[in-house]
């Protein structure tokens, strides 16, 4: 893929993971479009990012109503959307006694019916364009842990509906990809990044993996990716 005047939608923009990746498509030459809940913390990304080629969203995936309205934004004001990085997620753990109903419901509602509702209002944009969908998922999406059965239920979700939409959307030359990182510094689960984090896998680092993606040869296709830091602290 041709990375000249591609369009690119990231959920959870503003912070970790996302404004990593968000940076780096930046720096490659994307007009990038970023998505948060709250209208100032997508605001204050776009003025960190310091581009006029960014367009600043403010949209809630647990909606579907509000990724369809993200989705004709980007169209009115880019023209078009070529690439699709469905990020947003939270993480609440607790004992499978413990965790309660609301916990699960976001988790679930946020983590997975979120990236059903990010294709779902995008896949025409991207079937047009032969363009590029992948999902944030976690290793926690493979390899399931005490206290996060919630958590593990949503990943593990994640990573089934993104290879299941692999197959289904090959076909009109869309690829797909799911990443499966492991620990990472971000503001997840309210962390406040520190020193102590420099052995793991930084946001950044994310950003680099999704340039190279879009860089790969249109006939090759890594539709699933485990990514662990090299070192264990």
């Amino acid at each position: 893929m041709s990375l000249e005047n591609k369009v690119a939608y990231i959920t959870g923009g503003t912070k970790g993971i996302g404004f990593g990746i968000a940076k780096a498509l930046v720096n490659a030459g994307l007009k990038v479009a970023i998505s948060g809940r709250k209208q100032e913390d997508v605001d204050k990304a776009k003025t960190e990012l310091g581009s006029d080629n960014v367009l600043a969203i403010a949209s809630n995936v647990v909606n579907y109503d509000d990724e369809k309205a993200a989705v004709a934004e980007i169209v009115a004001n880019f023209g078009k959307l070529d690439i699709v990085i469905a990020n947003a997620g939270v993480g609440k753990f607790a004992p499978i006694d413990q965790l309660s109903l609301e916990d699960w419901n976001v988790m679930i509602d946020t983590n997975l019916t979120g990236v059903f509702h990010t294709l779902k209002a995008s896949v025409e944009q991207l079937k047009a364009n032969k363009g590029y969908y992948i999902s944030i998922a976690s290793l926690a999406g493979t390899n399931f842990f005490a206290n996060g059965a919630g958590y593990n239920a949503s990943k593990f979700g994640v990573v089934g509906f993104t290879q299941a939409a692999m197959l289904d959307l090959r076909e009109y030359g869309v690829k797909t990809t799911t990443i499966m990182p492991g620990s990472v510094t971000s503001n997840f689960n309210d962390h406040q990044p520190n020193d102590a984090d420099g052995w793991k896998i930084q946001p950044e680092d994310l950003g680099q993996m999704v340039v190279d993606l879009l860089n790969l040869n249109p006939n090759v296709l890594p539709s699933k990716i485990e990514v662990r830091p090299t070192k264990t602290k």
